[in-house]
């Protein structure tokens, strides 16, 4: 259908929402703007849905969360009276609107007799992957847009497990969506009848006190917490977000005393007012949380996301500068010091594996491997890390040990089921506290890792390309890297490349081709001779296409040359296509 037909369908709806209607009448003479909000259904994916709030089929709204809502709801229906009756957990973050659209997605499921478990107030994302798990709920929904701009919200679905939906549940939850003919037309409870009908429960306090039980569980190494208690400083900022309350408790709870908040990013705040992203992996987020760590001579700044389900680190460098760990170099360090302490007390086992994404370090695997241990790889996405666990659970193949990706999620013990900032939270305090113990700072600490194991470098860059255009332009450059793939790059031979749309490896140097066993995915990676290597993915929540770097050499210095290198001239291939 022509977008000019969905919008006259929006305006001629006799109940439209009145904000709705206004937004729309005030650029009702903009017919670029018009078509954004309705050349398209906004697109119901893997791990739900994410884009810009606002009137039409392409936006965040309530008749778009209906739609969504309406389809888990009948893919609930198919699967029987039992899971109906476990209902579904919601949660939401401290975007606009994001009250309003958990309430809309309770009363929708309430239509179909499906109970929801909403939480008094904001939480974050790893608690609803908790809540699923602890009251065994069918399904879950979070509202939230992660770390993306203001402007944007977001709906994820997780399964039975506590995890985002695997691909193949995903498919058929995104059918039934797909399904939904009239997203105006879904109709929901109020709030009132489900009370009456008791599908609606409120939940908070207890579901936190149950996830803080497991958080204290989680120290490796009580004594060091306990030696160093009073001598790490931590300065910690929630970006505004959901982190605020959980992870200062959390870290108080196991033994930290010296732990400081960032005042002025406290409280939640749906505009983010003192950041410009309220991104960890962005450095200026931390521009703050650096003033007080100088003021106080911390020894670790911690900031999460606005969904406290990715983290980022900065300690001070030998210049006395606060540096931000890059998501990588954060995995490598909480990996090395799981597999480290747990192999001094005797209790790593035999058959324990980590798991990582297709774009993560490959320090990571050179780490496991010292300790005897198994490396895993999926696609980029936590969902396909939980599944990987669930495998484990469901066969005993593998103990899970540590999972992470290098956008800054990283998930310790499986009580939840995706990436969790306060779990990470505690463990890189206990991290830093044990080089500290030995005189060091994390920094120091990750250079001795550099000299044992390789200097491991990554880099990521991000294109972004907004709009019906910008989609076009991404699945440009990746047509035209896969027609027309380089040969040569940082003058390196390119020697394998990896097709995960085609679920091909072609072996150029042996002239051979194997199958890739992970799902099809429109990702491309391009390892050179020197094991140096590139990927280009589009973004599955924002509308950016991002090239992943990876490069290792002898010292810290030839590798960052060699990364400077590979980007330049990667980014330099791409700008001369778009022209």
């Amino acid at each position: 259908m022509d977008w000019k037909l969905h919008f006259k369908r929006w305006m001629e709806h006799e109940n439209l929402y009145e904000d709705l209607k206004e937004e729309l009448q005030g650029i009702h003479t903009n017919e670029k703007q018009l078509e954004e909000c309705f050349y398209k259904n906004l697109e119901f994916g893997t791990g739900g849905m994410r884009g810009e709030i606002g009137p039409g089929t392409n936006r965040m709204n309530v008749y778009t969360i209906r739609k969504a809502t309406e389809g888990l709801a009948r893919y609930m229906e198919e699967k029987g009276e039992d899971a109906k009756k476990r209902g579904v957990v919601i949660a939401y973050d401290v975007r606009r609107k994001s009250p309003e659209f958990a309430l809309e997605a309770a009363l929708t499921l309430g239509k179909h007799g499906i109970p929801a478990y909403l939480f008094d107030e904001c939480r974050p994302t790893p608690v609803l992957s908790f809540a699923v798990r602890h009251l065994k709920a069918y399904m879950g929904i979070v509202i939230t847009a992660s770390h993306n701009p203001p402007e944007y919200n977001g709906y994820k679905v997780y399964g039975p497990d506590g995890g985002q939906l695997p691909p193949d549940m995903a498919d058929v939850v995104i059918d039934r969506v797909d399904q939904v003919e009239n997203e105006l037309l879904v109709e929901v409870s109020t709030e009132e009848e489900l009370k009456n009908l008791n599908l609606l429960h409120i939940v908070g306090e207890e579901i936190d006190q149950a996830y803080l039980k497991e958080i204290e569980q989680l120290p490796i190494n009580r004594e060091l917490i306990e030696q160093m208690a009073d001598h790490l400083k931590i300065v910690y900022t929630p970006l505004h977000g959901t982190g605020s309350k959980l992870v200062p408790e959390s870290l108080r709870k196991v033994g930290f005393n010296q732990v400081t908040v960032v005042a002025e990013q406290k409280e939640a705040d749906a505009n983010f007012t003192t950041v410009k992203s309220p991104n960890p992996e962005e450095h200026a987020a931390f521009a703050l949380a650096i003033e007080y760590g100088n003021g106080l001579n911390a020894d670790l700044l911690l900031a999460t996301d606005p969904d406290a389900d990715r983290v980022g680190a900065a300690v001070k460098n030998p210049s006395g500068e606060y540096e931000i760990l890059t998501g990588n170099q954060t995995g490598a360090i909480l990996l090395h010091y799981i597999l480290m302490m747990r192999s001094n007390q005797g209790t790593l086992p035999k058959n324990g594996a980590i798991i990582k994404t297709i774009v993560t370090s490959d320090m990571g695997r050179v780490i496991a491997s010292h300790f005897g241990l198994e490396t895993m790889e999926t696609l980029t996405g936590f969902k396909f890390i939980g599944e990987k666990i669930k495998e484990f659970e469901e066969t005993g193949s593998h103990t899970y040990l540590f999972g992470y990706e290098e956008s800054y999620g990283y998930l310790i013990k499986e009580f939840a089921r995706d990436k969790d900032a306060v779990q990470s939270c505690v463990m890189i305090a206990e991290v830093a506290a044990y080089y500290k113990s030995r005189g060091m700072t994390l920094y120091e600490g990750l250079h001795e890792l550099y000299q044992q194991y390789g200097c491991f470098l990554e880099g990521l860059q991000s294109m972004t390309l907004k709009g019906k255009e910008g989609l076009a332009q991404i699945s440009a450059i990746l047509s035209y890297f896969r027609n027309e793939p380089p040969v040569e790059v940082a003058g390196e031979q390119v020697s394998i490349i990896e097709d995960y749309q085609v679920s091909r490896r072609y072996l150029l140097v042996e002239n051979k081709e194997e199958a890739l066993t992970l799902p099809v995915s429109n990702v491309l990676k391009y390892i050179l001779a020197n094991g140096s290597w590139f990927c280009l993915r589009p973004s599955g929540t924002e509308p950016k296409i991002k090239i992943y770097f990876g490069v290792q050499e002898k010292t810290y210095e030839e590798s960052k040359e060699l990364l400077s290198r590979l980007k330049n001239e990667v980014m330099e291939r791409i700008t001369s296509f778009l022209g």
